[in-house]
């Protein structure tokens, strides 16, 4: 009770701050430029120009403390030893380049951005058309999307249990194990397989973005003019030929847009890795990498450097991405 209490009073002392920062200040910048006297006109147009600032003004503000500041602050630590006192120079780069588990942590990213926005645009594109179609494609798309609301390590959990294996001679609790038992196979500790292991942990992702992708594509595709269909439909074009050759030429922009926002999220994928194996069986990604120089090593110069390359990894598909939704928009 008291924990929901300081939440609803957490909640009405930022409305209200928010509330009384914006009345005060144009209560303060009417007073500098009032709109009357003989300068009523010029003050007018001094206040308009003055007034945007003031809205944009906090927004510029946690900007520069959450955002522009750790950018800058990683940059001058990624040149500073463990301690973060120590002027290294370089020496964390020539050891990022030449460090084993950075490779092998590279190589994990780019699988997962190879498999699991693909994958889960595709899926989301099929399961929107086809709820598109049913009757109760309603209730499909509530349990598809569903996964969504489920934190990443939430996730990991319940996927914990599929894959679980318990000894031999003893009954397999674990979905896939259960399965593979049932058909007389030998069970499996599926996550520390080497290589596929790495596939099991995306299945987990691919499961909680597809519905956001369908979500995103089932609008886009409502958006499709019918007057197209139903042209293509007198030509002769069978059901796979008008979403194959009228819908997904129409809708390629969204699709984009949907899958850059995926590959965005994989980049900084962690909170799976960390859940299911920390890292270990060769499932190391650069995330949970930077996690582990950072809490573990006691390094912020080398996290440091990681984290850096995570961000020129990410922001030229941000640029994209942002200019594909301004021409959609």
């Amino acid at each position: 009770m008291e924990q929901l209490i300081f939440a609803f009073s957490s909640m009405a002392a930022g409305v209200g701050a928010c509330v009384l920062y914006f009345w005060g200040t144009n209560k303060i910048l009417d007073g500098i430029y009032p709109a009357s006297g003989s300068k009523a006109g010029q003050n007018i147009l001094r206040a308009n120009s003055i007034r945007p600032w003031l809205f944009l003004g906090p927004a510029i503000v946690l900007l520069t403390l959450y955002l522009i500041y750790p950018v800058v602050n990683s940059v001058m630590l990624s040149f500073y030893g463990p301690s973060g006192e120590v002027f290294v120079g370089t020496a964390n780069y020539s050891w990022l380049f030449a460090d084993q588990g950075f490779r092998e942590s590279l190589f994990n990213n780019l699988l997962w951005l190879i498999v699991v926005p693909a994958a889960a645009t595709f899926f989301g594109l099929i399961a929107a058309a086809l709820t598109d179609r049913i009757g109760w494609g309603n209730i499909a798309k509530s349990m598809i999307f569903m996964p969504m609301a489920i934190s990443f390590i939430g996730a990991s959990v319940i996927w914990k249990f599929v894959y679980d294996i318990r000894g031999e001679n003893i009954e397999q609790i674990g979905l896939l194990n259960a399965i593979v038992v049932g058909l007389g196979g030998e069970p499996q500790a599926w996550i520390t397989l080497p290589f596929w292991n790495s596939f099991f942990l995306m299945v987990i992702l691919i499961w909680i973005q597809t519905g956001f992708a369908m979500v995103i594509l089932s609008a886009a595709l409502r958006g499709i003019s019918e007057e197209t269909i139903e042209a293509a439909v007198l030509d002769g074009a069978n059901p796979f030929q008008i979403f194959l050759k009228i819908k997904v030429p129409q809708i390629w922009g969204t699709i984009a847009v949907v899958w850059t926002t995926i590959t965005i999220l994989v980049l900084k994928v962690f909170d799976i890795v960390l859940a299911m194996t920390n890292g270990q069986w060769g499932t190391q990604v650069l995330a949970n990498y930077m996690f582990d120089w950072m809490f573990r090593g006691l390094d912020f110069g080398r996290s440091a450097t990681i984290a850096l390359v995570i961000m020129v990894m990410v922001i030229p598909i941000m640029i994209w991405n942002i200019r594909e939704a301004r021409k959609e928009g």
